[in-house]
This record gives structure tokens, C-alpha cells and sequence, in this order.
């Protein structure tokens, strides 16, 4: 057995770990990890004008995948955007969303599910009422983005147009602007 085949690196002791195999490293949960968050458990992360739980990390799902449960004001949403490395998913728990895609509009109630594969500008709008939904980025992604919006709205940290830009761009998100007024 080579070197490379016996490395064993611990990352995050509790969760990650990387192993060679066929000169290749894998990386996979340590131990079979395995995470359970009931109604109203997972960690918070309020951004002032909505709030979101962080159901399951990338040291949770070795990477795979990033969850969010987001609880959000109606007409809120972000500006039309890429992730350019991961695809979002949405699945509506409660309520309706206006999801964007490119030129088209889905107006998407309770039970709806989306998928936009990285790469594919998109956008959403809550309905007219507070709606809930999840949030799920493959492979992880965003929760870098949302703490820090979070630590802005507790600093009472007004961020401009520039300064999110900006950080998004640190996260893997370019912005393209605000949603077509032409979009209904």
C-alpha cells in the first residue's frame, strides 16, 4: 500500500473526513454522522427583514448539500442572480412565491418544488402573504453569505446596493439587478 492510499486526513474532527482511494481523495461523514432537527430546532440566522434556520451544514452533509428553512414578509425577495457554483433548490412549505427564471415567471403555492441548476439567472418574490420555504444549494453554499447579512442587521449595519454586491460575489453569487418590472 502507497503512501497516498493510508493518508487520512480529519477535518472538523466530529464530522469530515478525507481518505485516498485509487490515488483519488474522498471526502465522506465521519463515522456515519447522521443529523435530526425537529419542528423549530436548527440553528438561527435572523437578517432583520426575514429570518432563516440552518437545518443542515456542509459539515453535516460532508458537502453534498446546504439546508435552509427561510420565513420571509411578503413581497420580499433578492435581486435576479447566478450561484455559480451550486444549484438552489426551493420547496414551498407555506404561502406562494414568484419564482424567476431567466424570462419566464411560476407562481409556485404550498408544495410547490423548483430546481435552478447552477449558472441559470433567477429570482423570487414572496406572495401577498408571509410565506415559508426550504432552501437547498448542492453542492453547500450560502450560509457564509446569510451570517454575515445576519451580523450586518444586528450591527444595525445598513449595507448599500455596492457593499451586498460585493459580498455575494465572496459567495459564489453574482447579481444581475432587480427583478423586470415587466414580471408579474
Amino acid at each position: 500500500m502507497d503512501i497516498i492510499s493510508r493518508i487520512c486526513l480529519n477535518f472538523n474532527r466530529k464530522w469530515l473526513s478525507y481518505s485516498a482511494h485509487n490515488g483519488r481523495l474522498l471526502m465522506k461523514s465521519k463515522s456515519n454522522q447522521w443529523v435530526v432537527h425537529l419542528p423549530g430546532e436548527g440553528r438561527a440566522i435572523d437578517m432583520g427583514a426575514f429570518s432563516m434556520t440552518l437545518k443542515a451544514s456542509e459539515a453535516d452533509t460532508g458537502g453534498a448539500f446546504t439546508l435552509l428553512e427561510a420565513s420571509e414578509p411578503p413581497d420580499f425577495g433578492p435581486p435576479m442572480h447566478v450561484h455559480e457554483g451550486a444549484g438552489e433548490a426551493f420547496y414551498v412549505l407555506e404561502g406562494e412565491y414568484n419564482i424567476f427564471i431567466q424570462d419566464q415567471v411560476y407562481k409556485c403555492p404550498t408544495g410547490s418544488f423548483v430546481y435552478i441548476p447552477a449558472g441559470v439567472v433567477h429570482s423570487f418574490r414572496v406572495g401577498r402573504i408571509a410565506s415559508r420555504k426550504l432552501n437547498i444549494y448542492t453542492p453547500a453554499a450560502m450560509v457564509g453569505y446569510f451570517d454575515e447579512l445576519a451580523h450586518s442587521a444586528a450591527a444595525g449595519t445598513h449595507l448599500s446596493a455596492q457593499e451586498l454586491t460585493d459580498m455575494a460575489k465572496m459567495y459564489g453569487m453574482r447579481v444581475f439587478g432587480p427583478v423586470p418590472e415587466d414580471y408579474s
